[in-house]
């Protein structure tokens, strides 16, 4: 399939407010987005012409925001109705190994989902994590620097170099990735004999630090992880808030060149190029 016939379905109910951002990171790459409302997808209150069938689309992407409020917690009234009507869909379009991106909200989501980690199948049936408060019990919203640790399956990272430390801002509340506590390090590890962790928040010199460097106490401090077929792929950070160098906030040091985000979605039109 060439990059220009992929289409991209950017999802969107009330609250969410990165829709505009994600899909022009995919638009300028010469694919084909659209944002669509939930209601397009579930057929409800729309006319014939605006329903929409997520079968079309070859990337599903989940924005950031504050989906619903977020009332009950962060993502869980976007995922439930995401569920009660879509989970067939959902399930087919992962089995047919068309990626998934979710981007700070779109993250939570899918674990509420429990498309992240499925650890024992494609959507389980509750959550196996939790993306919590942060330790600062305030909102963060400030550069981080994350190091690609995924070994090559997470389809979302191809061209990114292994242990690369990519400049990707966090904007968030709950964003603490955390397991059941009696299963916590058995859980990581299996993540890690996956292949399943993608990114880790690091200092400038590369290794695991505490806040600031980590906004937010994450386990092992994970922000992005992916299912084990590696399409996947779920992060707290903004990528799509960097797709240009100049938005980064030592651009004028060094002016030119992309954004440290564009390549997320380098990798996974390539990936769709290639495979679907």
């Amino acid at each position: 399939m060439k990059v220009s016939d992929a289409r991209v379905c950017v999802l969107r109910i009330e609250g969410t407010n990165c829709e505009e951002e994600s899909y022009l990171s995919f638009k300028r790459l010469g694919a084909k987005p659209e944002k669509v409302h939930l209601k397009q997808l579930t057929g409800t209150d729309v006319t014939s012409d605006e329903k929409r069938s997520l079968a079309d689309y070859q990337v599903l992407v989940l924005p950031g925001g504050f989906s619903s409020g977020d009332y009950v917690r962060a993502g869980a009234i976007f995922a439930a109705r995401i569920k009660s009507r879509l989970s067939r869909d959902l399930e087919e379009f992962v089995r047919a190994g068309k990626p998934v991106l979710g981007i700070c909200n779109g993250f939570q989501i899918l674990v509420e989902t429990g498309l992240l980690p499925a650890m024992s199948g494609i959507m389980t049936e509750v959550p196996e994590a939790v993306l919590s408060t942060n330790d600062s019990a305030r909102f963060e919203c400030r550069p981080t620097l994350l190091k690609k640790v995924n070994r090559g399956s997470c389809a979302f990272t191809t061209k990114i170099p292994s242990n690369k430390i990519s400049a990707i801002p966090s904007a968030h509340a709950e964003g603490k990735l955390t397991f059941p506590v009696d299963r916590s390090k058995k859980i990581v590890k299996e993540l890690d004999d996956n292949d399943q962790l993608v990114f880790k928040y690091v200092n400038p010199e590369g290794e695991l630090a505490g806040y600031p460097w980590c906004p937010n106490g994450s386990t092992e401090n994970i922000a992005g992880i992916c299912n084990r077929e590696g399409n996947v792929f779920g992060l707290m950070p903004h990528p799509e808030r960097v797709f240009f160098r100049y938005t980064h906030p030592d651009w004028t040091r060094n002016p030119d060149g992309a954004g440290d985000g564009r390549a997320v979605f380098e990798s996974v039109l390539g990936y769709v190029s290639k495979k679907l």
